[in-house]
């Protein structure tokens, strides 16, 4: 019994010591394996890591030092060269009288027309947005019964127009958001010649592009409203060398140009194009025969040959550029 008691004792104390065997196995093993996690280089990183933190608010105030230097010397600069010099690096402000005439683009002609006439139409809306953000006297703009093939145009090729400022984009007809009374249609085939601008009105110009497929077809629609109707007085001021239907953007450009200058032969002669042949009428008022050729609603004199490959699009800012996707 007594050795029956030893041999179990001993066993006891041999399962007790194995198992702290393994404790300090198991101990040193996970020792090790934190000693082996960081390699010398991961150890020199870490430190590193550690005195850049550390050294964070010093750089920062020696940054701050700097700026402070430097505007320092700038200011010493600009004693040296006088005041005059330091206001005239900057660009004079161009002093903008918005005016209360509004303009309005129907672009309700787009099933009179093939997908390239309405990206010509495209184009010529995306300049027409332009200049008059750049005008000294910008127009209250309206687009009207936008749709179809020219909308579909406008977010494949110029998607930021929906970002366009300082314009009034509508689907519905501009009979539905002027009223009859305050409308002009303009429209090289009315027999009213237009003096002066009233700023009470609303000027339409019509958004087609179709080389002569549809002449009058503007004229046309006026009378069937019943609405006013005038053409610019063109052939008071100017002789050309073919037919005196202009592309939106000319009839466009040519009344902020009149509302800037005052003049129509100088807002003609601002904006015309030089393949017109455009020039000044004789002092007896004689004028060149017209030729039937093909009218302006082509954008070839928008831009240069190279650009006229490209598809262009507009900042919010107004400002033409390439479309980043040619």
């Amino acid at each position: 019994m007594a050795d029956d008691s030893v041999r179990a004792g001993a066993s006891a104390q041999q399962q007790d010591g194995g198992a702290s065997n393994e404790k300090a196995v198991s101990s040193n093993g996970e020792v090790a394996a934190g000693n082996q996690t960081l390699s010398k280089r991961q150890r020199k990183k870490l430190l590193k890591q550690q005195k850049w933190e550390e050294e964070r608010e010093l750089r920062k105030q020696k940054r701050k030092e700097r700026k402070q230097q430097r505007r320092l010397q700038r200011q010493n600069h600009g004693e040296e060269e006088g005041g005059d010099n330091q206001g005239a690096r900057k660009r004079p402000r161009r002093e903008v009288t918005p005016s209360s005439l509004r303009l309005v683009v129907d672009c309700s002609f787009d099933n009179l027309m093939l997908m390239k006439d309405v990206r010509k139409l495209h184009k010529q809306i995306q300049r027409c947005y332009a200049e008059n953000r750049r005008a000294a006297h910008p127009v209250q703009f309206y687009l009207t019964s936008l749709g179809g093939q020219l909308k579909q145009s406008m977010d494949e090729k110029d998607k930021g127009w929906v970002n366009w400022k300082d314009i009034n984009i509508k689907t519905e007809h501009y009979s539905e958001v002027v009223a009859i009374e305050d409308l002009v249609y303009l429209t090289s085939d009315s027999p009213n010649v237009l003096e002066e601008l009233d700023q009470k009105k609303a000027y339409i110009i019509g958004g087609l592009v179709d080389h002569n497929h549809h002449k009058g077809i503007t004229f046309e629609r006026a009378k069937e409203l019943g609405i006013d109707h005038a053409q610019l007085p063109l052939s008071s001021f100017v002789k050309m060398n073919s037919r005196k239907v202009l592309a939106v953007n000319h009839v466009f450009e040519i009344i902020l140009a009149y509302l800037e200058k005052g003049s129509w032969q100088d807002a003609f002669f601002t904006v015309l194009p030089q393949r017109k042949g455009a020039v000044a009428v004789d002092k007896d008022g004689a004028t060149a025969p017209e030729k039937e050729e093909e009218d302006s609603d082509s954008d070839s004199d928008l831009d240069t040959p190279e650009q006229t490959e490209h598809n262009l699009t507009l900042s919010p800012n107004g400002q033409l550029q390439k479309s980043p996707n040619v």
